[in-house]
């Protein structure tokens, strides 16, 4: 009931004559909000569509455009090819009373089933009310065998990818958590106080002027739009647009040309419109927290539009090459990387214990964990990082483009639905954000002697051995003040409660596992005392 909370007041209704006090408050119903009738894309005419599809050209581009003209070639192109589409599929309204297992048999059935219990009622004779009772039990086994005939096609049809769909359809509908926080007293604060906590505005880059066509640009070929679209997953949730994965794979199929040269001209000017910078993004809780009243209980996915997603996973396999061949990356970094998975960085981990184990050295790790990883990119210090390792003009501003002058609309239970500026982070949804972080936390890697340092994404380990346990943590103090001071440069920080410390043993160390904590302490920026409380004291491997 708090998004539709308007005041209290304990002064305006009379005394009850007790020790209560009686409050009157006031409630404000939001206003219903109705969703827009949804194109049913699996039953467009798409039969019809191709030969239209096969003809079709995209309108061409001036030499040498302005950012604005490109945003209307780009915004123009894409809303005629969408609109062509749209208008040959049926639309369906959606409601949250809708069942997908209704059926148009199910509709005569209610038909016939109200017009047998107006009848009784109205005649009100012994022979009307059996009528009425076969009619209301007719409608309800139909109604039963309806439910089981749709959840058996269900099942026979389920696959990897739709598997936690019917994990979802079993278990019992969570509730949706408010975020109720201190100083919010209304939805539009509490949606200023997400904003400000992980998307907030710092140093946006300045706008371009006339763009100039990069010509050693690799131009955009038919096969890495097709390898783009193999990668996606057509039961993806699309972004503000609505158009999913398969829509652009049915096209892509009937005309590769088409979104070929939709996107080819933003790859050559290395630009990003702003018509594809419009995300939603969807504010979940994270499971098993105490309290929900802090930004931090929360995350937010963003939903991209498809379009946008296809060219960032084209230009996330660019800069991957580019990246390995420049040396931006440490070789311990994984994910969005080839052949560096979470598997190889256990493997890895689990070989570099093992290896200093065989000297019977005392083997320990520190796992750390970088706070709001993805939303606290600067674009400006990437950008400087790129171009100090001379990477391809078009590569750099295609990236720092992308990364400035979005906008994101937060949805969650009584949300404003407001579109807000944001120039800082990765987008959480975007395929590109992983790699570009790996790009930006690249220096805080080093090289650990009698040891290892390995890292997935925001989540750090470092292994260190010695002859004791209390030599392990010294070094690791050491290791420590330095990430923590590479990390501060570039404006990151380490979250202290999902920091662990773990001291390895094998299994033939006879004296068992402690059962006591084992602490580190050390000063963080000469002030403030960081105590570390591993809740695994021992573990054998």
């Amino acid at each position: 009931m708090f998004p539709a909370f308007h005041s209290c007041d304990a002064s305006t209704l009379p005394s009850t004559g007790s020790d209560h006090a009686p409050i009157l408050i006031s409630i404000r119903p939001p206003s219903p909000q109705h969703d827009k009738p949804r194109p049913r894309w699996q039953e467009a005419d798409w039969p019809g569509l191709t030969n239209r599809l096969k003809n079709w050209l995209i309108p061409p581009l001036p030499e040498t455009p302005s950012p604005n003209q490109l945003d209307q070639w780009f915004s123009s192109a894409l809303s005629v090819l969408t609109t062509t589409i749209e208008d040959s599929a049926p639309h369906s309204r959606p409601s949250p009373k809708s069942n997908a297992w209704w059926t148009p048999l199910l509709t005569t059935f209610r038909k016939e089933f109200t017009k047998a219990t107006r009848k009784a009622k109205k005649l009100r004779t012994p022979d009307s009310y059996p009528t009425a009772r076969l009619s209301k039990l007719g409608y309800f086994k139909a109604i039963k065998r309806a439910k089981a005939s749709y959840w058996a096609d269900f099942l026979a049809k389920t696959s990897p990818n739709t598997i936690w769909t019917a994990k979802q359809l079993v278990t019992l509908r969570k509730t949706l958590r408010f975020p109720s926080l201190p100083e919010a007293s209304d939805p539009g604060a509490v949606n200023n106080a997400l904003l400000n906590h992980f998307l907030s505005v710092k140093d946006p880059l300045p706008s371009r002027g006339r763009l100039a066509k990069n010509l050693s640009t690799s131009p955009l070929t038919k096969e890495e739009v097709r390898l783009a679209l193999s990668r996606s997953y057509s039961s993806s949730t699309p972004g503000p647009d609505g158009v999913p994965y398969s829509v652009w794979k049915r096209v892509n199929h009937i005309n590769p040309a088409i979104i070929d040269e939709l996107l080819s001209p933003l790859v050559a000017f290395g630009y990003h419109p702003p018509s594809l910078k419009t995300a939603t993004g969807v504010v979940l809780d994270k499971p098993g927290k105490a309290f929900y009243d802090s930004p931090a209980s929360f995350r937010i996915i963003v939903l991209l539009k498809t379009i946008s997603k296809i060219l960032e996973r084209v230009m996330t396999v660019r800069l991957s090459a580019i990246a390995r061949s420049k040396g931006l990356l440490h070789p311990n970094q994984g994910c969005s990387l080839p052949g560096l998975s979470s598997a190889d960085a256990c493997l890895a981990l689990t070989h570099e214990i093992k290896t200093l184990q065989r000297p019977r050295l005392e083997v320990s790790t520190l796992f750390l964990d970088i706070k709001a990883g993805l939303d606290n990119v600067n674009t400006s210090t990437l950008r400087a990082r790129l171009l100090a390792a001379h990477v391809l003009s078009y590569m750099v501003d295609w990236v720092s483009c992308l990364l400035s002058e979005r906008t994101c609309t937060l949805v969650f239970q009584g949300s404003p639905n407001l579109s807000s500026p944001i120039s800082v982070g990765t987008p959480q949804g975007s395929p590109i954000s992983p790699l570009l972080f790996l790009l930006y936390v690249a220096p805080l890697h080093m090289l650990v002697p009698e040891g290892l340092m390995v890292s997935y994404i925001n989540d750090f380990s470092i292994t260190v051995a010695s002859s004791s346990y209390r030599g392990n943590i010294r070094r690791r103090q050491r290791l420590f003040s330095t990430i923590f001071a590479r990390g501060r440069d570039i404006g990151v920080s380490f979250s202290v409660p999902k920091t662990e410390l773990i001291h390895w043993w094998t299994l033939s160390q006879r004296t068992p596992p402690s059962t006591a904590p084992v602490t580190a302490s050390w000063v963080v920026a000469g002030i403030d005392r960081v105590t570390i409380q591993s809740l695994i004291p021992k573990c054998g491997i």
